[in-house]
């Protein structure tokens, strides 16, 4: 019998593994985000010892080492004064007329519905160094966003 007509097994036909993607740059995260990395590795480890179908056992232990990843790799930032904009700050902001809380954090503990937006956000980005009472260039348009006020999260 010809090689072309012989198989294997199942698993050569299956659409390929590939690990979870890193993000590049760096991990800043807050003493939270820190706590909530550390409380996803123990959580995934308790259903990796549960878990009796060996797909789902892989998938989990495939989560597992970006997680473990994330945590060996985790800076925490120093806390921010509040006098600017910077990791670590609840900022008050007023865009089109609409004001809006949000916390800056890292991006594994970014949650937008929630209000928490990554520091390497574009509406983050456009922020960073402006004080209270500034407006700051965003999305192509001059003065786009006021700077409400700035502090620090506890």
């Amino acid at each position: 019998m010809s090689v072309a007509f012989r198989r294997e097994s199942d698993e050569e036909h299956k659409e390929p593994r590939f690990e979870l993607p890193i993000p590049s740059g760096p991990n800043l995260v807050t003493q939270n985000g820190l706590a909530a990395i550390t409380a996803q590795l123990a959580a995934i480890d308790a259903q990796v010892a549960i878990a009796t179908d060996d797909e789902q056992r892989l998938a989990l232990k495939r989560e597992y080492r970006y997680w473990s990843t994330r945590q060996s790799t985790a800076q925490v930032a120093p806390l921010a004064k509040g006098d600017e904009v910077a990791f670590g700050c609840r900022v008050t902001y007023r865009l089109a007329g609409t004001t809006k809380v949000i916390a800056i954090v890292g991006g594994d503990e970014a949650d937008p519905s929630a209000g928490r937006i990554a520091f390497t956000a574009p509406l983050v980005v456009a922020m960073l160094g402006a004080a209270a009472g500034e407006f700051c260039d965003f999305a192509g348009t001059e003065r786009a966003i006021e700077v409400v006020t700035v502090e620090a999260m506890a």
